[in-house]
């Protein structure tokens, strides 16, 4: 049994970004400039010690994955971001290649939606379109990440590569582009082929893929889904009406649509995962979507009975190691320090699934 979190690499300037909001952005611009909306609001988040880190200083992932071993974070899952060939924010998993000081397990998610101006709620407003292309950049987009595959800290399930895909239901010929980047592994030594991984969130809740080997539950996307408790849905846009707009959702009734969760995915292994909180607003405005009573207590609580469900040697992924814009963060901050990483410590103690 291990524990991921997801890793976003936006924490370093990019020419693209400078473009489009300006120079000088990163994600702390929106992290910094949070409004608080209503009473008691926690806005804006403040890292522990103004811990406003640049990822152009390699010290700062090996200081990362020393601090999340320690606190029982096993691994995490970064973000890749790849439209037809172009690349956006690949400067810090390149640095991690070179740099072997930084002691962690890791893993690819490749986030392939277009990258929209969601860093300001204006989701529609496409920056840079996703275009997937056939072999040609299917082998180019291969020969990318296998540097990553064969690194020893990779994720490696039966000897395969981990990889992760956001939104398998979106890419055309998805069975064909797997089919070929297994062949293409098993040429580069992987003769099982590659670990594929669909992402359960948002409009899709179960897999479309025969070629996949099992799914993860990305929360709280998938319990906010349109494939979710309609009821539930039903109570908080009413609830978001008399808001003006903000969508406010009650933390353990969300965690318990996850804990509830009864559902089949044939033969796909199923990776069980959670968050810590959420509130995007920092993104979003008055657009945003906020969990009330989200506690470090609250998220030991959920993590431990996610280990709990989870079958021996699996990985629960949480959501996320340092999403500062969306609230869903267990690096420490300057209102509850290091209690989020306490309570995984705290969830992993509980289960006889964790070696000692």
């Amino acid at each position: 049994m291990k524990i991921y979190a997801f890793y976003l690499p936006q924490f370093h300037e990019i020419p693209e970004n400078n473009e489009w909001w300006g120079e000088g952005f990163t994600e702390w611009v929106n992290v910094k400039n949070a409004k608080p909306l209503f009473a008691e609001h926690e806005q804006p988040r403040v890292p522990l010690n103004d811990n406003y880190y640049d990822l152009n200083n390699n010290q700062v992932m090996e200081s990362q994955a020393m601090m999340a071993k320690k606190y029982g974070v096993d691994g995490f899952c970064f973000y890749h971001y790849w439209f037809g060939g172009k690349q956006l924010l690949q400067k810090p998993l390149l640095a991690l290649l070179k740099n072997k000081s930084v002691d962690i397990e890791f893993c690819l998610s490749w986030a392939n939606e277009p990258w929209a101006r969601t860093w300001d709620g204006r989701d529609k407003d496409v920056l840079m379109p996703q275009n997937y292309g056939e072999k040609e950049d299917w082998e180019r987009h291969f020969n990318y990440l296998v540097q990553f595959f064969n690194d020893q800290r990779y994720t490696k399930v039966g000897g395969k590569p981990m990889l992760l895909i956001y939104k398998s239901k979106d890419i055309p010929n998805f069975d064909r582009m797997i089919e070929f980047w297994n062949h293409l592994a098993i040429k580069h030594g992987f003769v099982d082929g590659l670990h594929i991984v669909e992402t359960m969130g948002g409009k899709q809740s179960q897999p479309i893929s025969s070629k996949s080997a099992a799914v993860v539950e990305f929360e709280p996307s998938l319990s906010l889904g349109k494939n979710g408790d309609r009821v539930f849905w039903f109570v908080n846009k009413l609830k978001m009406l008399i808001n003006k707009g903000l969508y406010r959702f009650n933390f353990n009734s969300v965690a318990r649509i996850s804990l509830e969760r009864d559902v089949s995915y044939g033969d796909k292994v199923r990776y069980l995962g959670c968050f810590p909180g959420w509130d995007n607003t920092p993104r979003k405005g008055t657009k945003g979507v906020v969990f009330d009573k989200a506690t470090p207590k609250t998220f030991e609580s959920y993590l431990s009975s996610q280990i709990n469900k989870s079958q021996p040697g699996s990985i629960v992924f949480i959501n996320a190691w340092n999403e500062w814009a969306e609230g869903a963060y267990l690096e420490p901050d300057t209102v509850n320090g290091y209690s989020y990483l306490d309570a995984v410590m705290n969830a992993r103690s509980k289960n006889s699934s964790f070696k000692v």
